[in-house]
């Protein structure tokens, strides 16, 4: 079903939110091709639009997307020929995406995805206990699941976060309490992840 512009499939995939919110991106890319070509904008400029006209389109609602190899892999692909295109890097020209993402002062996808997700994190543990989204976070469905492996979900992706960086959701409901120290923790946990570790 569609609830404020997101399809959710009964499985909690987001592959069908994730392929709109792509041509929606890629129509609001397109809007501005005039600029992407034009030599009287700088590329700072250029990235500030992309940014906040085409990033935020893509991303709306990520933060509660349930991710999957194949569909972070279609969001960064999007993202990087993006920033290619307004860097105007066109082959046989090659860059690597860590030099293009340094070039461009940008983040990967997934760590931009992953610090979205956080940020909301933040903010719904700073939610009355007895809130709906303080809830939800740590709700299980009754019934159970059908043989065989274990679907990702989005809870799992963040408890397997949570777990790698050795704290538990007490800590981190803690953490959550102090704005300025939650965004030191979203930091270190983002650039954790882009130093592979």
């Amino acid at each position: 079903f569609t609830y404020l512009g997101s399809t959710v499939r009964s499985d909690g995939g987001a592959g069908k939110d994730i392929k709109n919110h792509l041509n929606k991106a890629r129509n609001a890319f397109r809007m501005f091709n005039n600029v992407w070509r034009s030599q009287q904008y700088s590329t700072k400029t250029k990235l500030k639009l992309y940014q906040s006209c085409v990033l935020s389109t893509l991303l709306y609602g990520s933060e509660c997307w349930r991710m999957t190899k194949n569909d972070l892999n279609k969001l960064s692909v999007f993202h990087t020929k993006s920033l290619r295109r307004i860097c105007r890097i066109f082959w046989p020209n090659t860059i690597s995406n860590e030099a293009l993402y340094a070039q461009c002062h940008q983040d990967s996808m997934e760590n931009i995805i992953m610090r979205r997700r956080w940020r909301w994190i933040g903010h719904v543990m700073r939610k009355d206990i007895d809130d709906i989204t303080r809830t939800a976070l740590h709700w299980t469905p009754e019934g159970k699941r059908k043989r065989g492996r274990p679907k990702n979900t989005w809870r799992r992706t963040v408890e397997k976060e949570i777990k790698d960086l050795n704290h538990t959701w007490g800590t981190i409901q803690r953490l959550a309490q102090d704005r300025r120290e939650w965004k030191t923790f979203v930091a270190a946990l983002c650039a954790r992840r882009h130093n592979g570790q």
